[in-house]
């Protein structure tokens, strides 16, 4: 990135805030972008010869999070500060919070950091020389107010990044512009913020109903309807139609429209995308629903190593894990011996990196498989 004036002389300070509520009032897996943060220089995030890092990651204290941002505010270099978390909505006060780690909807007065306090301190600097990019999900109190009211932003610093509806009950959101963005920023790219941006929202395939925050969309507000989750794209969405297809036997046909919205994905995104990934992963499922235990497992296994080295999600990440059990479950009911043999070392490496929540996982691969090698070949 780049600072223009004298500003980019000085040092920086980049600021890295990750924050959502532990248990079910959590709509992000805010956390996975910690791994692929931490491996971004300061200095790179900046956009200065060197910079000061200050991480947050899941903080409790609202007091504690202002005394942080209060210090970073007051350094004199350029600032960068990438926000990813939630704004949930106080009701009496009307007022939106960013949700910290123990916040529930009863004690955010409390444990939630007032939106305001961050703008306050933002406010204060010098023009042009903040850059904030940020990557929330709204509940769905916070997301009508916002239909109505556009979220305050500090005045005289360049902010960028979306804000997504909420994903759906039970459902959590992946903060794929962050992910994105820490991407193209690890190769040592020190391209503007606008491009970076733009880049960034390419890459991620932001839904077209999220609040996109940039200076091509200064003030965009979404639409009440509520949205798919943020990793997909929604134009001519054709889910119903391949999940009615599959539940009618027309497998075939299901599995072509699949590779196609797979292929406007790739076309538009790239193939290592949260987007493309997404399309994958219905090809596993409707292999799964067709009886085809072995493309299925082989799929399940693809998607998750796009996810831990191309996507650097982490191996506790929920779509990891989902994707590693569900390729297990899928070995586990191929008939053919040859090729659970063929698809075992794949599996095996998968689980020694993403254990998952089931115990003796990795044992049981291993005790079946010297029973596949006992048996004579298929």
């Amino acid at each position: 990135m780049q600072i223009n004036g004298e500003a980019q002389d000085k040092p920086g300070t980049a600021l890295l805030l990750v924050a959502a509520p532990a248990g079910k009032g959590r709509l992000t897996d805010a956390g996975s972008v910690i791994p692929v943060l931490a491996a971004v220089s300061p200095a790179v995030l900046a956009g200065t010869a060197t910079a000061t890092l200050i991480e947050l990651a899941d903080p409790l204290d609202p007091q504690a999070v202002l005394t942080r941002i209060r210090g970073a505010a007051a350094s004199e270099g350029p600032l960068t500060v990438v926000l990813v978390g939630q704004l949930q909505l106080d009701r009496r006060q009307r007022a939106v919070h960013l949700a910290l780690a123990r916040t529930t909807p009863s004690t955010l007065r409390y444990t939630a950091l007032p939106w305001a306090w961050l703008v306050g301190e933002l406010r204060q600097r010098r023009p042009g020389t903040t850059t904030l990019y940020v990557d929330l999900v709204a509940d769905a109190e916070a997301w009508q107010l916002l239909g109505r009211e556009p979220l305050e932003l500090p005045n005289g610093a360049r902010t960028y990044g979306v804000i997504a509806p909420p994903p759906g009950r039970r459902r959590t959101t992946q903060p794929a512009y962050t992910h994105a963005l820490a991407q193209i920023l690890r190769t040592g790219r020190r391209s503007g913020p606008d491009e970076l941006h733009h880049d960034a929202l390419q890459r991620a395939a932001t839904v077209e109903n999220a609040l996109i925050l940039g200076p091509e969309h200064p003030a965009v507000q979404p639409p009440p309807a509520e949205a798919p989750p943020a990793h997909v794209p929604v134009e001519d969405d054709p889910h119903e139609r391949i999940a009615a297809l599959s539940q009618a036997g027309y497998h075939r046909e299901a599995v072509a429209l699949a590779l196609a919205a797979e292929q406007r994905a790739v076309q538009s995104f790239g193939a290592d995308t949260f987007a493309a990934v997404h399309w994958v992963e219905v090809r596993a499922h409707l292999a799964s629903v067709a009886n085809d235990p072995d493309q299925s497992c082989a799929l399940w296994l693809h998607t998750a190593q796009i996810r831990l080295d191309t996507l650097q999600q982490a191996p506790d990440t929920p779509d990891v894990e989902t994707a590693v059990d569900r390729a297990h479950h899928q070995w586990d009911r191929i008939r053919n011996a040859t090729h659970a043999r063929r698809l075992a070392p794949q599996l095996v490496a998968q689980r020694r990196r993403v254990p998952g929540r089931q115990r003796a996982a990795l044992d049981a691969i291993q005790k079946k498989l010297e029973r596949l090698n006992s048996l004579p070949p298929s």
